[in-house]
């Protein structure tokens, strides 16, 4: 699952239009959709601006929405969606970020991606204000929704994965 943009790409100007795109296929129901019934991708890709925090997690929510997910999913991608692309805007440097929600059988998949250039730094960052600071717990929060989370940098930018394991009583696997 990705979806790339190349160098030079238009979303790198200031005020560019939102790519989005949708695909999903699941059998008809009333309410909640068995996962193991469903799949689905979403993606969608903007300028790097603060709004695009709000968008992108407005798009993730109604993405599941139209998928039927169950509301703790709702929360859960949302939280996801907001801290990465808050990393984003905040951090990377790049002028735009991707997103791409992916739902097959029990899994939902989160990928935000962008064109920046990361600080690398060998330990966490640990000032004494950081404890009680309003952010920087970005990834500590998704770490707390999500089952596994990849990082990869890449010669132009770099990719945050985030997956969920739906549980059996929403139609993931029973244990």
């Amino acid at each position: 699952m990705s979806l790339e943009l190349p160098p030079g790409h238009p979303l790198g100007k200031k005020g560019a239009d939102v790519i989005a795109s949708e695909e999903s296929s699941h059998p008809p129901s009333s309410g909640l959709v068995p996962h193991s019934g469903i799949s689905g991708l979403a993606q969608c890709a903007m300028s790097a601006t603060p709004e695009a925090v709000r968008m992108l997690r407005h798009f993730a929510r109604a993405a599941a929405h139209r998928w039927r997910l169950a509301d703790d999913f709702h929360e859960a991608l949302s939280v996801i969606v907001t801290e990465l692309v808050s990393n984003v805007v905040l951090h990377s440097g790049s002028p735009w970020v991707a997103v791409a929600i992916k739902v097959r059988g029990n899994t939902l998949t989160t990928q935000v991606r962008d064109g920046g250039r990361w600080k690398h730094r060998p330990v966490r960052r640990q000032e004494p204000l950081d404890a009680h600071a309003d952010c920087g717990h970005g990834l500590g929060l998704v770490e707390s929704f999500a089952t596994r989370i990849t990082t990869r940098s890449l010669d132009a930018g770099s990719v945050v994965v985030a997956e969920i394991v739906m549980p059996a009583r929403y139609g993931g696997p029973s244990v």
